[in-house]
């Protein structure tokens, strides 16, 4: 693989564009710095196809990313590699209002051939190629410049290493016939509803309990507030405020700005600057929020209750056992939120009654919740069964497809401490 000099020149730029703009394939990785931003500052880009790999320094001067950017949301020939890609996509986002199409994240990949769950790059990287990364260059800061040989070689790795191992995982997914499982969450990673920061539904990331529309209606418009001054003063959100002391104050709402002192999580300052001032006014002005905005009632036959929850802990026991039987990862086949809701009856609606998840796992989490599937221990071996039919358990796991000899699986800690 050819591997070019830093490139800082749209000529260079324009020219690596035009030839990519023809590959199969290009893996993407960004290097940036956002510990005392709102929005990521963008230092460097990696790509690679699999003939040639380069860096872009987008902050040299001049320098005019729109190939780069053309490339990545308007050329749909070209497939984007990501690994655990979701902050490369909201840089792409915010340069251009758009996400890069047609994508695909190694990450995500994994967990239909493994059960991997948020495998890490190095992990992957080992498991595939047997190679072992430096990471010595991971924690510099990639804004100053100029930058190190180090630096940009540890970059172009990131590149590189995911245009050897993106074709043997695209292998395994065909040889499994599993590539169906992975469209759904290809396109939810390509969705720009994710990476839109519009202040007026900032109030969905904080958590907050009730359906009480005062109270929500106050947080809705402290959260779009803090979005406002955060954005404007290109800060962390959570430099303005805390999610826990947005959802405290949208509770318990502080009569005068005085008694903005007494918040846990403002300075005492906020009794009487500017800041204050304006946050009392929003809340004076917060209306509640209107039925058609608030969150849904609790479906049909929750709560659980204890018997629901002995079901649950049975279907996420089922999970778990039917993961390891396929070798995925758990959290793709069923959430626990998902598991929760059939055990409280609901019937309609779930992701684990619909599509491949339905045959892989929901038709078995059916059987066991309408008691026609048991567990049963046999030769030391957790196993599940039918209650119609024979028991049968074989010497070797014969339904797990045959292995890639390229991957090596390697347990993260949370893996390694659940197999223990």
């Amino acid at each position: 693989m050819k591997i070019h000099e830093l490139i800082t020149t749209t000529k260079a730029l324009r020219d690596l564009c035009d030839r990519l703009s023809t590959a199969d394939f290009v893996c993407v990785d960004t290097e940036f710095m956002r510990e005392s931003t709102y929005w990521p500052e963008l230092c460097l880009i990696q790509i690679a196809d699999d003939k040639e790999a380069a860096a872009i320094d987008p902050m040299a001067p001049g320098i005019d990313m729109t190939p780069l950017l053309d490339l990545m949301v308007n050329n749909e020939d070209v497939l984007k590699i990501f690994h655990a890609g979701g902050q490369d996509v909201e840089i792409i986002y915010n340069l251009t209002g758009k996400t890069p199409h047609p994508i695909f994240d190694t990450q995500i990949a994994m967990m239909a051939i493994s059960q991997s769950e948020q495998i890490g790059y190095s992990n992957l990287v080992e498991s595939w190629l047997g190679l072992v990364i430096d990471k010595g260059a991971r924690f510099t800061d990639w804004s100053r410049r100029p930058l190190t040989e180090r630096q940009i070689e540890y970059a172009i790795g990131d590149v590189t290493h995911l245009a050897q191992i993106f074709p043997k995982i695209l292998k395994r997914l065909i040889k499994t016939g599993r590539g169906e499982w992975l469209n759904a969450e290809m396109e939810k990673l390509a969705d720009p509803e994710h990476y839109r920061n519009d202040p007026s539904t900032a109030w969905h990331r904080i958590k907050a309990a009730g359906r009480n529309p005062a109270m929500l209606g106050r947080l809705k418009a402290i959260a779009a507030w803090r979005e406002v001054e955060a954005q404007g003063k290109n800060i962390p959100r959570g430099r303005i405020a805390r999610d826990e002391t947005i959802a405290d104050i949208a509770s318990h709402p502080p009569k005068t700005q005085g008694d903005l002192a007494k918040v846990r999580g403002l300075s005492a300052g906020w009794k009487d600057n500017d800041i204050g001032r304006r946050l009392m006014q929003v809340l004076a002005e917060a209306e509640p929020l209107p039925d058609s905005e608030l969150p849904p009632k609790a479906p049909r036959g929750a709560p659980l209750g204890k018997e629901g929850a002995l079901v649950a802990d049975l279907l996420k026991l089922l999970l778990k056992i039917r993961a390891r039987e396929i070798d995925a990862a758990a959290r793709l086949l069923a959430r626990s939120e998902e598991l929760e809701l059939l055990a409280a009856g609901v019937r309609t609606g779930l992701p684990i009654l619909e599509g491949w998840r339905y045959g892989v796992f929901g038709r078995e989490a059916l059987d066991l919740v309408e008691g026609k599937l048991a567990f049963a221990v046999v030769k030391g071996r957790l196993k599940m069964t039918h209650a119609d039919e024979p028991l049968v358990i074989s010497d070797a796991a014969d339904e797990t497809p045959e292995a890639d000899p390229d991957f090596h699986p390697i347990l993260t800690d949370e893996a390694a401490a659940e197999e223990e």
